[in-house]
């Protein structure tokens, strides 16, 4: 049988220098034996890090045998080794010149790709930010090796939220970062647009320098009427700016500076807007640090006023001295309608003065909150004799204050005899038992009082009791919330038993009362009885294990007529049969009924 090579080796055998022949002999065998037949082989050379391609079909036969008989004989004749320099040398020289061939291609590489920034001449010249573009997504920095991509790329953005500008009337772009040079851009759409009612420009960080781009825009707007800019640090240097901007804006009625790091001169440059824009009916300036100085100046604008309704000054540093100032610009103003002041420690003083200069008030209050002020049962009484003689009153919160039993008492008699307050907000008071009982009298004679928040308070077994008794036929309450109360499975009881005849609650607030299985048991066979008012249960954070979760699910089934569409059971102790019963029953009520339950567990 022939033998056939494409480099004709055998007809013409001659001497492979080592060198050459390392990978070629690598290929044999351990015992010096070629591999099987019709088997290629790649050999590179290793000369000038090329490689040559060596197929070799091998035959079996007396011929076969002799020309390989040829070869190895060919092999043996081959000189001397080469000596040990030169074989090294061999191997060096290459590596050394690919490694300096690769070095000079990375350096004509990178300087080919990576343009060298232009040098200023001198270090005043150089700008803060050089080397970094500002983004869109939160958290991230775009590197100036992609710049031109991630400038078109920006740009398109831009173009999409400019877009978003003309087309809607309510664009709401919080959260996406576009910073001040972002904000140059857009702030071109709003000059003439006759579109968009409402923006939002919170927490994109936004800086003073940023509002200058509002300037000759927000003038020649006559259509924008509610402008947010919370959360962004401008500063009182950056709000300074933007009411010298809004002096002579004609349209926007809402403006909300929450949390943007405004301080008693920021208030100061609200106070002069208010004395000479009419337009603005809304301002809201919660979480900032306006002081004492601040109220002062708002105050004073509250007496030249006419058109401002809302004011917003939740968790400023106001105190007590704050709220004195405050109430002497309440005395002369007419149009007032609601007073935030939650959260300045304005306490029993402060709360006297604001009452004062409420009583004084031309206009007609209809919401205060003096919820987080320190206030005891002192104050709590400055504040019933307000809701005695208030008319127009809807709205009261004293959350989070110290006015106990004592205090609770107070509010209960104001209660009594006021007809306009539909919502109280009396949580975290360390009221117990006692106060609510009074507090529950009070709801007899009273029908207009739909939302009681009585959460946080240390109310007890009994306190729900003294409640559910009068809830079970008298007020006109819908909203009752007695998170955190400490009712226990007795109170769920007392709770239960109101729910089978009361015909008007409809959301029922129970979390974190210790109600465990048997009070969910107790609150299910309620659910079993023809409820039409109860819509929304939240029972969560009350150590409820799966037998109260079955019952739970019974009684939602057993009941075609429920009208419960909300159910929270959330952080309690379920595992999955618990939940796939409570999903079984909302699969039932929906099937029965085509009536959706979202229940969370």
């Amino acid at each position: 049988m022939a033998f056939t090579s494409t480099l004709a080796l055998y007809s013409h055998p001659k001497v492979i220098p080592k060198k050459h022949r390392l990978e070629f002999d690598a290929l044999a065998s351990g015992d010096g034996r070629w591999p099987g037949p019709d088997t290629s082989w790649f050999i590179t050379t290793g000369r000038c890090r090329r490689s040559k391609r060596l197929v070799v079909t091998a035959a079996y036969g007396a011929e076969g045998g002799a020309r390989r008989r040829v070869y190895r004989q060919s092999q043996s004749q081959q000189p001397l080794g080469t000596p040990p320099v030169k074989q090294i040398a061999t191997y060096v020289v290459p590596a050394g010149v690919f490694v300096a061939a690769t070095f000079v291609l990375w350096k004509l590489v990178e300087k080919l790709l990576v343009p060298n920034p232009s040098r200023s001449s001198s270090a005043g010249d150089k700008s803060p930010s050089q080397g970094v573009k500002w983004s869109f997504a939160p958290g991230t920095n775009l590197l100036s090796g992609v710049a031109a991509k991630i400038d078109r790329q920006s740009m398109l953005t831009l173009n999409e939220f400019a877009k978003e500008l003309r087309t809607f009337n309510s664009v709401d772009m919080s959260g996406r970062n576009f910073g001040d040079e972002g904000l140059f851009f857009l702030a071109e759409s709003l000059g003439y647009n006759q579109v968009v009612e409402e923006v939002s420009f919170a927490a994109n960080g936004i800086t003073a320098t940023g509002i200058k781009a509002f300037d000759g825009v927000l003038q020649a707007n006559m259509v924008l009427k509610t402008f947010n800019l919370s959360g962004n640090p401008i500063g009182d240097e950056g709000v300074k700016c933007l009411c010298d901007i809004l002096v002579n804006n004609g349209s926007i009625q809402k403006l909300q500076l929450n949390s943007v790091d405004l301080g008693d001169e920021g208030a100061k440059a609200i106070a002069e807007l208010l004395k000479k824009n009419p337009t603005l009916r809304v301002v809201e300036l919660n979480n900032n640090m306006i002081d004492y100085s601040g109220f002062t100046s708002l105050a004073g604008a509250l007496v030249e006023n006419s058109t401002l309704r809302n004011l917003h000054l939740n968790g400023n540093y106001g105190g007590a001295l704050g709220a004195n100032a405050l109430a002497k610009g309440l005395e002369g103003n007419k149009s007032l309608r609601e007073l935030h002041l939650h959260g300045n420690s304005i306490g029993d003083e402060g709360v006297r003065s604001l009452i004062s200069g409420l009583s004084s008030h031309k206009g007609k209050i209809t919401l205060l909150d003096f919820g987080n002020n320190s206030i005891t049962a002192k104050g709590a009484f400055h504040v019933a004799e307000y809701i005695k003689r208030s008319k127009n009153l809807l709205w009261v919160n004293l959350y989070m204050n110290d006015i106990g039993d004592e205090g609770a008492e107070k509010i209960a008699e104001a209660l009594k005899e006021n007809r306009t307050v539909t919502t109280i907000d009396l949580g975290g008071n360390n009221i117990r038992a006692k106060g609510v009982g009074v507090i529950a009298e009070a709801l007899k004679d009273n029908a207009v009082i739909t939302n009681l928040e009585l959460g946080y308070n240390p109310m007890g077994a009994d306190g729900a009791k003294a409640l559910s008794e009068v809830l079970k036929f008298h007020g006109n309450v819908k909203t009752l919330k007695l998170g955190w109360c400490q009712i226990g499975p007795k109170g769920a009881e007392f709770i239960a038993d109101m729910l089978r005849y009361n015909n008007t609650i409809s959301i029922l607030d129970l979390r974190a009362n210790g109600l465990r299985d048997e009070g969910a048991a107790c609150l299910a066979r309620s659910l079993k009885v023809v409820n039409e008012a109860l819509t929304s249960l939240d029972l969560g954070f009350n150590e409820i294990r799966d037998d109260g979760a079955f019952a739970i699910a019974q009684a939602l089934k057993a009941n075609e007529d429920v009208t419960v569409t909300s159910l929270n059971l959330a952080s309690n102790f379920l595992t999955k049969f618990g939940q796939s019963a409570l999903s079984d029953a909302r699969d039932h009520v929906y099937e029965m009924s085509e009536r959706e339950v979202d229940i969370f567990f």
